[in-house]
């Protein structure tokens, strides 16, 4: 965590990190990991809420615990920008990160693969397998999802890439 910046480092020591190491076909061994993956979640969401700075939605869709979907938003000059979010748990899952996508932006830019799955290879992955199986979902949106948001958005906004909601219904209305 060196060279990081004392707000993500805190953040990141304060989600608690899983112990099971579970897939998807593991059975009841997987049941623990969701139930250490909820507590994580639920950790990261009131800290987040605490410290006021909520920013996503997300429940497992289906009763396995492989597919998630919820929301995100980031806020740029003071506009809520929301997105649908959705992804699967591989099923070599720890071993592997999710793909987070982010369907509504698919192929307005360059850091994002067809589908809207976000480009998190250079700087997410390696972290993900140097702290695999003690990473979940709560990690994966805290170091690949939130930087990617802050890098990625003011600039899709700034180049008209994406609108804000008002701005389209007000163009929609003309």
């Amino acid at each position: 965590m060196e060279g990081w910046d004392p707000n993500t480092k805190s953040t990141l020591t304060r989600i608690p990190l899983l112990t099971t190491k579970a897939g998807p076909r593991d059975g009841a061994a997987w049941t623990q990991r969701l139930k250490e993956e909820y507590k994580s979640l639920i950790a990261y969401t009131q800290m987040n809420k605490s410290n006021d700075n909520d920013w996503f939605r997300i429940s497992a869709s289906n009763p396995e615990g492989t597919r998630w979907t919820g929301k995100c938003w980031y806020v740029h000059n003071l506009l809520k920008y929301e997105f649908e979010l959705q992804f699967d748990i591989p099923i070599t899952y720890p071993a592997t990160a999710p793909e987070l996508e982010l369907p509504e932006i698919d192929g307005k830019t360059q850091k994002m693969y067809r589908g809207g799955k976000i480009c998190l290879t250079v700087h997410f992955k390696p972290l993900w397998a140097k702290n695999c199986p003690r990473f979940g979902i709560a990690h994966a949106l805290c170091l690949g999802l939130a930087p990617w948001l802050a890098a990625e958005i003011p600039i899709l906004v700034d180049s008209g890439a994406i609108k804000h909601k008002d701005d389209a219904a007000t163009s929609a209305e003309s």
